[in-house]
């Protein structure tokens, strides 16, 4: 996403953004901006804590740093999302709060009719990947890849897997079966930080990402495991599979299939217009 994509206006005023577990989340120090006129907002939020001591006490439920794409670069800022603006509203006594009220209703309005017909949702995440600059190509393959997803963490839930870290070991089970990686060794050969891995992955990357979760939700339904080590062994096994797949690519194509590229710098359509040159070439 560029300068431009990560910035919404309301009332004539910039407020930064980024897009994290499928939301929009706004920088709380330009809410707090528009709403006070202060000069100095992150002593306006100071201030603020001290006289709400319950906001205070859930500010970490609230405000999460994350990564901004800012007209200066890439920076970490203390952000909202829709939920967390309403709260903070409450906190501050301003005549200018209605209007951003209504606005961010409209926000979250946008996000119910999301849960209500899946498919608005699917249409605005395939909108943002078009202005991130992905091709027609990849966003089909990525939003496939998230239906998979889903409906292997689905299964998960149902058969003992609840925690976090259960999740993170069992997707890291399929990785490295997968690639010989784990996600966050994936990353670092990448160059990531704080991006999704998956959204920096190039088509056969997530073509076999999907093989190893498809597979693993067919071998945990046929039989019909339970709990936590059953579905390890489940996630090693799927992941197996398409890591045989990926060595029988590698194997025909004389090189590795796993990638260190990325579209930090350039966009997934203009390196695959590149690559396409450079073949045609």
């Amino acid at each position: 996403m560029n300068s431009k994509d990560a910035l919404v206006v309301f009332e004539g005023t910039k407020i930064r953004r980024t897009w994290n577990n499928n939301e929009w989340w706004f920088v709380l120090e330009d809410i707090v901006y528009i709403l006070t006129d202060s000069s100095d907002p992150k002593q306006y939020i100071q201030k603020m804590k001290q006289r709400d001591e319950p906001l205070a006490k859930g500010w970490v439920q609230i405000v999460h740093t994350l990564t901004v794409d800012t007209p200066g670069g890439m920076q970490k800022m203390n952000c909202v999302n829709t939920e967390g603006a309403f709260r903070i509203l409450q906190s501050i006594p301003s005549h200018k709060a209605e209007p951003f009220k209504l606005w961010l209703a409209k926000v979250g309005y946008e996000r119910v009719q999301e849960i209500e017909d899946p498919e608005l949702a699917q249409k605005r995440m395939k909108d943002i990947y078009k202005l991130k600059g992905y091709s027609e190509e990849w966003i089909e393959k990525r939003a496939r890849g998230i239906a998979i997803r889903d409906e292997l963490t689905d299964e998960w839930d149902k058969r003992g897997a609840k925690s976090r870290q259960d999740y993170s070991i069992l997707t890291a089970e399929i990785s490295r079966a997968t690639f010989g990686l784990t996600p966050a060794e994936y990353k670092r050969l990448k160059g990531l930080k704080t991006e999704n891995l998956r959204d920096h992955m190039d088509d056969i990357e997530l073509i076999l990402t999907m093989l190893g979760e498809a597979t693993t939700t067919r071998f945990t339904r046929d039989r019909d495991s339970q709990e936590f080590p059953e579905l390890r062994n489940d996630a090693k096994d799927g992941g197996d599979v398409a890591g045989a797949t990926r060595k029988d690519i590698e194997g025909k194509l004389g090189k590795s299939v796993v990638s260190s590229d990325n579209y930090l710098e350039a966009p997934e359509k203009t390196k695959r217009i590149g690559r396409s040159s450079k073949i045609c070439g």
